[in-house]
């Protein structure tokens, strides 16, 4: 196997020709194949034909409505989908997240974020695929998901049932942003509150016990009105 046959496949879908080119040129080194759809419906089809590892969606497509295109590709796909969009609301970041996405990038966009934005769904999707689940360690922290058993600097950390309940459905989800209702439904089950509240509540306690420093958490990251974010790498 050839370098660039063992480097992902990224399909864009985006009708602004010279947007998909700065995409292409930021894609250098990360994928090993690029490719390009102008419609929604091209790029239902491309995902089809050509499975791609990551899948980069731009909302504003002439022929169909960006989250119908996200729901469509979960149909059949669980790549990670990526949407570059110039819509700034919180509602439209949720809808797009709740519709199957899995990370949000508001134009403009630096071509930094948006290479580590498409890296993190890489490696996201890797583990998902090599089973990698079992032992995660991300700098000087180490989580057992078999044991259930955490430690920070090498000192036992210790979480309450619903501390562990969030921590693992992040580790699991790393890379990935998750909306508070998505939260609160993989952690609380169908209780019914303040979604919003419940986390920030024990997100700040979680963020106390694995955080060097709490108040720049380097894990925990905030998506202000939507939800969270689990990194594992800075």
């Amino acid at each position: 196997m050839t370098a660039t046959a063992a480097l992902p496949t990224v399909l864009v879908i985006d009708d602004e020709p010279q947007i998909r080119r700065v995409l292409r040129n930021a894609l250098q080194g990360i994928a090993g194949l690029v490719v390009e759809a102008d419609t929604g419906e091209a790029g239902v089809d491309q995902a089809a034909a050509r499975r791609p590892d990551v899948i980069v969606l731009d909302l504003g497509l002439p022929d169909r409505d960006g989250v119908q295109v996200c729901r469509d590709l979960r149909g059949f796909t669980s790549a990670p989908i990526l949407v570059l969009s110039a819509r700034h609301t919180e509602r439209d970041k949720i809808d797009l997240l709740d519709a199957g996405a899995d990370d949000f990038v508001t134009k403009p966009f630096g071509t930094g974020e948006f290479q580590a934005r498409v890296r993190a769904q890489l490696r996201r999707a890797s583990r998902r695929e090599t089973g990698e689940a079992g032992r995660i360690v991300a700098r000087d922290l180490v989580i057992d998901l078999a044991s259930r058993t955490v430690t920070r600097a090498g000192e036992p950390v210790h979480l309450t049932p619903t501390e562990w309940g969030l921590l693992r459905t992040f580790v699991t989800h790393a890379g990935k942003t998750l909306t508070h209702r998505q939260l609160f439904a993989a952690v609380w089950g169908n209780a019914f509150g303040d979604a919003q509240q419940y986390l920030r509540v024990y997100v700040a306690q979680l963020r106390r016990k694995i955080e060097a420093d709490s108040v720049r958490p380097r894990f925990i990251k905030t998506e202000p009105s939507v939800g969270y974010r689990f990194e594992l790498e800075d």
